[in-house]
């Protein structure tokens, strides 16, 4: 049975109708995605024990008249990046393919205490390095929109499983896009919150200080009660922050009833619309209209260093990549080669059978970007090129509410079209980065297709924890554009 049909708010409707169970919808969810997941590979474990005493939970709670929580019964889908404790949790690669963890990401908890079930975890570009899903080790996801091509990187399992509809919701993570852009190809709604706003414990490291935890799904309003349940403050991650995290799902209702959104400001940045494909550029020029449509008053804006950006990501990025991949090294829990006779040929006869290539070329630019001599010239300047990518965002945001454009210059690509031209691949980022640089939030809303049916998805922005301001204008357009 598919899930597409189903939303949050319609799930806890019917339990609490009693016109199934919570068990029930668990068993179906689970049995259907066993029989769809080879035609995407969107899933590398299922969790059905997990799954099912989670279900029961529900099932109790409700007999018992309590309340089963925000996501009752819900079928939710991990990231293989976000430790799940008893549950393999492989982050992609060959090092940690038998790796169960012993502790639970704290987004995983959350999810799991507001009635949440989860059914699987989903593939992902090894340690959530990569803009296609290819990179996996256990094979590349294929997109459910058009089975030749790539559902996006590196979140593309999450993105996938829910727009094949095994899985209502689903968490991914974003380093440099890697939510927004599989939404935007695989035809969901994908969310990357303010930086600190969604605790990182648990989530396997890529880039520190760029790492964000993230839903996707097929409803503005499914996205907003999920980051809700888990958004805020923990103290298990020093970097979340104190920000008290508003009712989304609340102020989505007040806002439908004072008008929505006319009279807000809306930023076009004119670098967004330089590149980019016709057919892609015309959908969100669309959007765009929609939105004057709806009142909103549309306006240039100027974000002068994004030129810069992909440049000073992968400067950044590798260089934090390189340190936290340090600790895979065969010595503690990742696996170990058997070959080598000396510690460092250890080391070194690990990282190389373990590593894809992909993880290699990054650990080693980072790396040489962080060495002695090269930190000046390369990762310094590039920490003062993201100040000024972040001061342009600050200064927009000064002019207008929240600034719109597309997510990627063009819809998804085929399987193996890019892959070996990384530079290619890592420019299909271009207008994500920008985003995780300056910390904000920012989501993809599906905005129409191609004539070859391929989804595209409209980017949005907007100030530092003002993701209600981004729910708000984002469900404005997907009531508009789907009436």
């Amino acid at each position: 049975m598919s899930l597409a049909g189903y939303s949050i708010d319609s799930i806890r409707a019917g339990l609490i109708e009693k016109k199934f169970s919570a068990e029930e919808l668990a068993r179906e969810a689970l049995a259907y995605a066993e029989a769809e997941n080879p035609k995407t590979n969107g899933y590398l474990t299922l969790a059905p024990e997990r799954a099912l005493a989670a279900a029961q939970a529900v099932d109790q709670k409700i007999a018992a008249g309590q309340d089963p929580g925000p996501l009752a019964g819900v079928p939710v889908a991990v990231k293989d990046v976000i430790v799940t404790r008893g549950l393999r949790t492989t982050c992609g690669s060959r090092l940690l393919a038998n790796y169960i963890p012993p502790y639970d990401a704290t987004a995983v908890i959350r999810l799991e205490q507001a009635g949440g079930v989860i059914i699987g975890k989903t593939n992902c570009d090894e340690f959530a390095m990569g803009s296609s899903n290819e990179n996996s080790a256990f094979g590349p996801v294929r997109n459910p929109a058009a089975l030749d091509r790539v559902p996006g990187g590196s979140s593309g399992g999450s993105a996938a499983v829910v727009a094949q509809g095994t899985a209502v919701v689903s968490l991914g993570s974003d380093t440099g896009g890697s939510i927004r852009q599989p939404a935007s190809f695989c035809g969901v709604n994908g969310v990357t919150p303010t930086y600190g706003r969604v605790s990182r414990y648990g989530l396997t490291a890529f880039a520190s200080s760029l790492d964000h935890i993230g839903p996707f799904s097929r409803t503005v309003r499914d996205s907003a009660r999920l980051l809700q349940v888990i958004a805020g403050r923990d103290e298990m991650d020093s970097t979340s922050a104190f920000a008290p995290v508003p009712d989304y799902v609340g102020l989505l209702d007040s806002a439908a009833l004072d008008g929505n959104v006319r009279g807000k400001k809306i930023g076009l940045p004119k670098q967004f619309f330089e590149g980019l494909a016709s057919e892609t550029g015309d959908l969100i020029l669309e959007a765009v209209g929609v939105l004057k449509k709806l009142g909103c008053e549309v306006r240039e804006v100027d974000l002068p260093h994004t030129p810069y950006a992909v440049a000073c990501y992968y400067v950044i990025a590798t260089a934090e990549a390189s340190s936290n991949l340090a600790r895979f090294d065969g010595v503690r829990y990742t696996s170990r080669a058997d070959s080598a006779s000396t510690l460092a040929d250890m080391y070194r006869v690990t990282r190389n059978e373990g590593f894809g290539a992909e993880c290699k070329r990054r650990i080693m630019l980072g790396t040489y970007v962080l060495s002695a001599g090269y930190y000046d010239a390369y990762y310094l300047k590039a920490q003062k090129v993201r100040a000024l990518v972040a001061r342009d965002y600050a200064q927009a945001l000064e002019q207008v509410d929240a600034i719109v454009g597309p997510v990627s210059p063009h819809p998804a690509f085929k399987i193996g079209e890019l892959v070996d031209d990384p530079v290619a691949m890592y420019l299909s980022d271009i207008y994500t980065i920008t985003g995780d640089l300056a910390g904000i939030p920012c989501m993809s809303v599906p905005c129409g297709t191609t004539r070859e049916g391929l989804p595209v998805g409209l980017q949005i922005f907007t100030r530092h924890f003002a993701e209600a301001e981004m729910f708000r204008l984002a469900e404005a357009y997907e009531r508009a554009s789907t009436s």
